[in-house]
């Protein structure tokens, strides 16, 4: 089961609601649920504190009786962070009856719904390896106050490549405005552990201040970086941020073989592209007019970052030629404008 990071690659900055998602296969058609059951219709939770409330189930799974349950509840109204909650692994207490804790954070802060059970255990980076069977539930009404606000300060605002860079994490109470006042226990992530919560072995702290800062290596700036707050099974809130480039503009040169060539010659013309990526395309365009430059030929860049295109005259006289770099995980670019003569 993997928890999202949504549209993170598109925002360079995103606080994050990071809950669970449906897994990868079926609901258990083994898995029959008679009733489900809160012991609190509603709950206050502040601050970096989590409620417990405590879920009961009945009903069956005949394959394996004593496999643990989750339960998954969804939003239905408020506006906390969290789109959705999932209980701790329920223990099978006797014939038919699962029970244990949901525990609840502050950044839930709206109304929840029950809206299924799925066999366990929920494990921290992987879920459960079903769907939840559907079950419509009661509702818990959560009152969260001082969620938590997590920002982050990259420096160097824009890190160079193949350079390595800082980043100063904070965590501090939405309400106030101020530090919590303690030391508290965050996951430092980077990419795959960013998407999925890997469990509390992967925790760093933070001074009193709830600020840590943390140093990464340059490879890591291609990469998704981010803050979780760890919970129990799933994290409870965090931020996710893709560093910044400084500006650079590719730079293409083109040579040709040959500066003159007999009419329907085939002249290849060799180059370099840098900054652009393997594989994107490299357009010989030629001069039609004033202002037209039309494509006569296409390459790609090659590992080395080096292109071939072909350039063939077709009139007598000089004939301006550029190469063209279309925008490909950067911006346009152009050679300087070059000239073979048709002889």
């Amino acid at each position: 089961m993997r928890r999202v990071l949504s549209a993170l690659l598109a925002v360079p900055m995103l606080g994050l609601a990071l809950t669970p998602l449906s897994a990868y296969a079926d609901p258990d058609p083994d898995l029959h649920i008679t009733s489900v059951t809160l012991n609190k219709t509603s709950v206050a939770v502040s601050g970096l504190n989590t409620a417990p409330v405590t879920v009961t189930v009945k009903g069956s799974f005949a394959v394996e009786p004593n496999t643990s349950v989750n339960v998954y509840l969804e939003r239905t109204g408020g506006s906390g962070q969290e789109r959705s909650l999932i209980s701790t692994n329920l223990p099978r207490l006797a014939n038919g009856t699962w029970s244990g804790v949901l525990n609840v954070p502050s950044t839930a802060n709206g109304t929840f719904k029950v809206t299924g059970v799925m066999t366990g255990p929920f494990l921290p980076g992987s879920g459960s390896m079903t769907t939840p069977t559907p079950y419509a539930g009661p509702s818990l009404a959560i009152k969260g106050t001082h969620q938590p606000k997590i920002t982050a300060s990259v420096t160097p605002k824009f890190v160079p490549y193949n350079k390595p860079y800082t980043i100063r994490w904070a965590v501090t109470d939405a309400q106030t405005g101020k530090p919590y006042g303690s030391r508290v226990r965050v996951v430092l992530g980077i990419d795959n552990t960013c998407a999925e919560y890997f469990g509390p072995g992967y925790t760093n702290l933070t001074d009193t201040n709830g600020v840590v800062a943390k140093a990464y290596a340059a490879a890591d700036a291609k990469a998704v970086n981010c803050l979780l707050l760890p919970g129990n099974p799933a994290s409870v809130g965090g931020l996710g941020l893709v560093v910044l480039r400084p500006y650079i503009k590719p730079t293409v040169t083109a040579v040709p073989a040959r500066t003159s060539a007999p009419i329907g010659t085939v002249v290849p013309v060799n180059g370099a592209v840098h900054t652009v990526r393997t594989g994107c395309a490299v357009n010989l365009q030629r001069l039609y007019g004033a202002s037209a430059w039309r494509n006569v030929s296409t390459g790609a860049v090659r590992s080395s970052g080096r292109y071939t295109v072909n350039a063939q005259p077709a009139y007598k006289g000089s004939i301006p030629y550029r190469v063209y770099v279309p925008a490909c995980a950067s911006i346009a670019a152009a050679s300087k404008t070059f000239y073979i003569r048709g002889t």
